[in-house]
Parts: structure tokens; C-alpha cells; sequence
């Protein structure tokens, strides 16, 4: 399964959601892959513990080939790299993702990430796509090369508003270019329970009929702790109750069973 997540609104948490979910997948003996596509490469820190300036093979260097003349390309799988964790791996982010955008565009490359997932496809279970917050040319190939789109959602009123105009975006771009792309939900993030307003606005949009995901992820210090740290909740604190709300969205997106706590 190949699953982006993606908000043009940045701070959403595109990164976070990416990585636990990934870490929990791995976890579970699913041979798990990160495509890092944002060139601040906050998801290749995460899980390799370096930042993305100065390393090799990289996702930019995989897409250059497609631009330069090469006698032999390199296959997909020769630009991943393994993370601490056992099943889990990463393509990793590179800031010459910004210089190389216009060139892949201008050449017309926007379906070059899918036929390299897709062989990437046939020796991982799951796939997890970072995006930059901008529906720009790799976001876009992002889009085109999934099965499934998460949106992370920050419950305030800009949000909504912006939530409106992702969502026609995707759906022009499933209409011309990826047929089989489905929308698997919108995740409320940095969800304060106590508070009426997130409350208000999960509600509202459910009764607009979006596809709220019942499972919705608390403000937390320790996420925090857990970028600074390196480690995915999973292993950082598998026992905190961010850590089981990520487990159980996992679950949720597998199609098991979960128990859920009622909006109220």
C-alpha cells in the first residue's frame, strides 16, 4: 500500500504522522519504507538521526537520473537506506530537491516517483510519502504515484478553510491523473478533548459528510521529546497515550477492530 500524507497548511504534522505510523507498521513485521519528498527533510532526521544536507542516494539523486543521460540507471532499491529499527527504511530527503523541480517539470517527469514506487512496491508491504507544505511538482507526483491520501487537520478556522481547497485539488487531480487514488481520511491532529472548539469543528465536519477518521491525536510534549530524541513513539514511549492513539489509527487504516471514545 502506498499512502502520502499531505496539507498545504504547514505545522500540521505531516512528518510525525508519516514516521509513527511507518515505525508502527515496522513494528509489526511489515516491511515498512519513508519516501522523504520535502527537502527540509524532517522525516530522514527523524528516523536516520542526521540531517538530510551531505548525505548520498538520496530521492533527488533517484529522480536526477531521469534528466541526466546515463548509460544505466541505478534501481530504486540501490537509493534506500536502512533506519535503526528493524523493517523499517527510508529514501531519503536532499535540499537539491528545490533545484532539481524545475528541470523534472520541465521535462515532464511528473510520473517517474510512480514507476519507482511501484518496483519499490514489490519488496515492501507499506509505503509512507512525506510532503512539503505546497502542492507543488512533487507533491503532485506524490498524489499521483499513491493508492491513499491521509490529511492531517489543525483544528482551527484557517484550517477548515484551507481543508476546502486541498480537497478539490485532489479530486482534480484524481479526475486527470490517478483514478485510483482515495481519500482514507482527514486526521484531527494536536486534538485538545477538553476544549470546545476542536470539538466543534470535528463535529461540523463530520456532519458535512467528510471523511473524519474517528481516531484523533492529542497535543503532547512528547513528540517533542521524541523528535529530539530520534525515536518514534513507538520506541520512545510505547506506553503514552499518544503512542496508543497512533497505534490504534494504525489498526483503524488496517481495517481492525478499535475501540473508540465518543465525540463529545
Amino acid at each position: 500500500m502506498r499512502r502520502v500524507v499531505f496539507n498545504q497548511k504547514g505545522g500540521v504534522g505531516k512528518s510525525s504522522i508519516v514516521c509513527n505510523l511507518a515505525a508502527i507498521s515496522a513494528s509489526r513485521g511489515k516491511r515498512t519504507l519513508v519516501v522523504d519528498l520535502d527537502p527540509q527533510g524532517n522525516s530522514t532526521q527523524y528516523l536516520l538521526g542526521k540531517p538530510a544536507s551531505g548525505l548520498r542516494d538520496t530521492v533527488a539523486d533517484l529522480l536526477e537520473q531521469t534528466v541526466s543521460f546515463t548509460v544505466f540507471n541505478r534501481r530504486p532499491d540501490e537509493f534506500v537506506h536502512a533506519t535503526p529499527y528493524d523493517n523499517l527504511f527510508v529514501l531519503p530527503s536532499s535540499p537539491e530537491l528545490d533545484f532539481l523541480e524545475r528541470k523534472l517539470e520541465a521535462k515532464h517527469k511528473i510520473y517517474k516517483l510512480r514507476e519507482a514506487l511501484k518496483k519499490l512496491g514489490e519488496n515492501f508491504d507499506e509505503i509512507y510519502i512525506d510532503t512539503a507544505p505546497a502542492l507543488n511538482f512533487y507533491t503532485r507526483s506524490a498524489l499521483i504515484a499513491s493508492e491513499r491520501c491521509l490529511i492531517p487537520f489543525d483544528c482551527d478556522d484557517f484550517s477548515r478553510q484551507a481543508l476546502y481547497g486541498l480537497l478539490g485539488e485532489i479530486r482534480d487531480l484524481q479526475e486527470d491523473h490517478n483514478e485510483g487514488l482515495a481519500i482514507e481520511g482527514i486526521i484531527a491532529n494536536q486534538f485538545q478533548a477538553r476544549a470546545s472548539l476542536p470539538r466543534q469543528l470535528v463535529l461540523e465536519l463530520m456532519e458535512e459528510g467528510l471523511p473524519v477518521l474517528p481516531v484523533r491525536l492529542s497535543s503532547s510534549v512528547k513528540m517533542k521529546e521524541s523528535h529530539q530524541a530520534g525515536r518514534p513513539l513507538i520506541h520512545f514511549a510505547p506506553k503514552h497515550t499518544l503512542t496508543l492513539q497512533y497505534v490504534d489509527l494504525f489498526k483503524l487504516l488496517q481495517g481492525e477492530s478499535v475501540e473508540l471514545t465518543p465525540l463529545t
